[in-house]
């Protein structure tokens, strides 16, 4: 029996160290990668028709100063604050509050995940993409296809 004891230990410290190895890097490597897209997005290109006023949307979920306020802003200053909003790297949707008869809504995606803040985007290189909507008194009047490029302040 002390034989058997002797011959099996190498084994089983040697495959007691395998699951422990294999335990400790699993979770590493399943963690997902953080997804922060706080910034401003501008339309890419010309604004099509029914979008000239349009200046971009902006997200600032942690309230950074550094950061425009968050919601759909025009040219004018004009901010319509978000009524509902879901944000993830799949899937971007928001609709607006109605200002002067006028809301907007969007659907879309990020074309890459991270920290936009912290990577090395340009103001060249579409990140997000998606259906722009304008509405005047309920009814549409305006829709776009569009990409958008990032700005993250100054």
């Amino acid at each position: 029996m002390t034989n058997i004891l002797f011959r099996l230990t190498p084994k089983v410290v040697a495959l007691f160290i395998v699951a422990f190895c294999v335990i400790e890097v699993t979770p590493a490597q399943s963690k997902r990668t953080r997804f922060d897209p706080d910034g401003s997005f501008w339309i890419k290109g010309d604004h099509p028709d029914g979008f000239s006023d349009f200046s971009g949307i902006n997200l600032n979920a942690k309230a950074d100063k550094h950061l425009p306020k968050a919601g759909l802003e025009l040219n004018n200053g004009r901010r319509f604050r978000f009524k509902s909003l879901s944000v993830s790297c799949e899937r971007f949707t928001f609709t607006t509050v109605v200002l002067s008869s006028i809301s907007y809504s969007f659907s879309g995606r990020f074309l890459k995940g991270g920290v936009y803040g912290a990577g090395n985007l340009d103001d060249e290189t579409p990140v997000l993409e998606g259906t722009l909507v304008k509405y005047r008194n309920g009814k549409k009047v305006a829709e776009a296809k569009l990409t958008f490029v990032y700005f993250g302040g100054t």
